[in-house]
C-alpha cells in the first residue's frame, strides 16, 4: 500500500514538475510545458492552447523564469526524496517484524538482521528472613519492610558491544515495560529496592530508571525500544511489570 501511495506521489510530482510558468516582464505569466530562446524570439508549448507559439524575447522574464523554476524543481526532488527515504524505512521495519518471534519475550538484531533471543532471568526477593523465589506474574505474599529484588551473578552473560542497543519486545498483554540500571552485590544483581507498608501491605518499588524512546511496531503488542543516550559500561536489564505488584520479568544485559 505504501509502495502504490509513493508512486502516485511520485507520478503527481512528475506531471507537476512538467509545466510550468513562463514569466513576462509586465507581471504575468504562460504556463509552459516547454520553452526555448531563438535569437530575439522565445517559442513555448502552451498549456493553454495545447500547441508552439512564440513572442519577442524582450517581452519574457528570463532571469525570473528560471529563477522560481530551479528553487520549485529542488523543492520537487527534495520531496521525492523524503517520499522514497519513507518508503525505504518502512520496508525495513516490515523486514524486521518478519524477523521477531511472535513469542513473548526480548530480541535484538544484528547488523545483519541476525536474530538474538534473550533468556529470562530467575529472580529472587531477598528480605531479612531470606530469599524467596518470585512468582512471575501473579506475585507473592510480601512481608511488611524493606527487601531486594535479586537475580543470580554479579555479571550478565548477555554481553552487548552497542552503548544505544535496539530491543524488540514481544508483550503477551498491556503492561509496562523499560530499561533499567542494576547494580552487582556479592554473587547477585540488584534490579530494585521495595518497600512494603504495615497496614496497607502496600508496595512501592525503587529502581534507576533509563530514559528510553519506544516504537510500537503491530497492533499484537510488538514494541521496539532503546535508550535515548548512550549507556555507560555495565549491568542493566530490560523489564515488564505491573506497578505495584512487584512481579517484573526481567531480561538481563551488560555494556561492555
Amino acid at each position: 500500500m505504501l509502495r502504490v501511495l509513493l508512486l502516485l506521489l511520485l507520478t503527481a510530482f512528475a506531471l507537476t514538475a512538467a509545466n510550468f510558468k513562463l514569466y513576462l516582464k509586465d507581471g504575468g505569466f504562460h504556463i509552459v510545458r516547454e520553452y526555448k530562446v531563438e535569437g530575439d524570439r522565445v517559442s513555448y508549448y502552451s498549456v493553454e492552447r495545447s500547441e508552439w507559439e512564440e513572442m519577442p524575447l524582450a517581452l519574457v522574464d528570463i532571469t525570473k523564469t528560471e529563477a522560481v523554476n530551479a528553487e520549485r524543481n529542488a523543492g520537487i526532488a527534495e520531496k521525492a526524496k523524503q517520499a522514497a527515504e519513507e518508503d525505504a524505512a518502512a520496508k525495513e521495519i516490515r523486514d524486521q517484524i518478519r524477523k521477531i518471534p511472535q513469542d513473548p519475550g526480548v530480541y535484538m538484531l544484528s547488523e545483519k538482521n541476525e536474530l538474538r533471543i534473550f533468556k529470562l532471568a530467575d529472580s529472587t526477593l531477598h528480605t531479612d528472613k531470606g530469599r524467596k523465589a518470585l512468582k512471575i506474574i501473579t506475585g507473592i505474599p510480601l512481608i511488611p519492610g524493606k527487601a531486594t529484588l535479586e537475580i543470580p551473578g554479579e555479571h550478565s552473560e548477555n554481553v552487548i558491544a552497542e552503548s544505544r542497543p535496539e530491543f524488540y519486545m514481544q508483550l503477551s498483554q498491556q503492561r509496562r515495560y523499560g530499561i533499567v540500571r542494576i547494580h552487582s552485590g556479592k554473587n547477585v544483581r540488584i534490579v530494585e529496592k521495595v518497600s512494603t507498608l504495615e497496614i496497607t501491605k502496600e508496595s512501592a518499588e525503587e529502581r534507576e530508571d533509563i530514559e528510553i524512546f519506544t516504537k510500537q511496531l503491530t497492533d499484537n503488542l510488538l514494541f521496539k525500544i532503546w535508550p535515548q543516550e548512550p549507556l555507560e559500561k555495565g549491568e542493566y536489564a530490560v523489564i515488564e511489570f505491573d506497578e505495584g505488584k512487584v512481579n517484573p520479568q526481567i531480561w538481563d544485559f551488560r555494556i561492555q
